[in-house]
């Protein structure tokens, strides 16, 4: 199952073929994510849970290849590690068929939409519409968000095959965002096996207060669940039953005419 999560037999970080200096030199990149633009040499150990001396010697090298740069004490990543996110951009088929489809979506329903896929416990930004946007959310395509509370990730949960998803449950940090948040692994498996039944997930404030938003699959051209496709909105101005009579239909109409551009 493409970008969905895999289980393996084998812990990856102990096989002979992994690469550990990538691995921390990845980790190094990662640490700046919802931190200060600038971090000292310790801030970004700290962060990344790697000793002082690693972190040094990843941050030179990333320097001398143009990904970081440094000012004094602090360290900052440069633009050039765009070219990491437009690498997958510009080599997978998903966000350039999604995005003209998005854009119709939000020109039709006045809100904002996006795509995402299942990366381990998380879902990931894809692709993204540009119409309109609440102004508490600054999700732009890479922005990763936890899959057990979000209506994009418990589409994509739900396609997991049940070792894949017993595994989930049983690993998965359930934290509580908000006090309408489901945590528990038992309710959560209902939900989900909800959401297979009916092809659809409305997730109504369990990750932010006044936000709800609505989900659909979409299939690739071997009927695969590949992704997700979503709406968002505030709770306030859009009740549950006006996203499932108008802006369901939308989404599903979306999701079906991009499955024949899917292959693979």
């Amino acid at each position: 199952m493409p970008d969905q999560m895999v289980v393996e037999s084998e812990d990856p970080a102990e096989s002979r073929n992994y690469v550990t200096a990538l691995a921390r030199g990845l980790a190094v990149i990662k640490a700046f994510n919802g931190q200060p633009p600038q971090m000292t040499l310790s801030d970004v150990a700290r962060v990344a849970d790697l000793p002082r001396a690693t972190v040094r010697r990843c941050l030179l090298t990333l320097q001398a290849l143009g990904y970081a740069r440094s000012s004094g004490r602090f360290f900052s990543l440069s633009p050039q590690v765009l070219t990491l996110a437009q690498a997958y951009l510009g080599s997978s088929v998903l966000p350039r068929v999604a995005q003209p489809f998005l854009e119709r979506v939000s020109e039709t329903i006045a809100e904002s939409c996006s795509v995402s896929i299942l990366h381990g416990e998380e879902v990931i930004y894809v692709a993204r519409s540009t119409r309109k946007r609440m102004a508490s959310l600054h999700r732009d395509v890479g922005t990763h968000l936890p899959a057990f509370c979000t209506s994009m990730g418990r589409v994509l949960l739900a396609s997991l095959t049940p070792v894949e998803l017993d595994t989930f449950l049983r690993t998965a940090k359930l934290v509580a965002f908000t006090p309408h948040t489901i945590t528990a692994p038992d309710a959560l498996r209902a939900v989900l096996a909800q959401v297979a039944r009916e092809g659809i997930c409305v997730v109504d404030q369990e990750l932010e207060i006044d936000l709800r938003s609505l989900a659909v699959p979409i299939h690739n051209g071997q009927g695969r669940i590949v992704a997700a496709l979503n709406v968002s909105t505030q709770a306030g101005r859009t009740s549950r039953e006006h996203m499932l009579e108008v802006f369901l239909p939308v989404l599903r109409t979306a999701a079906a005419d991009m499955r024949p551009l899917l292959i693979g």
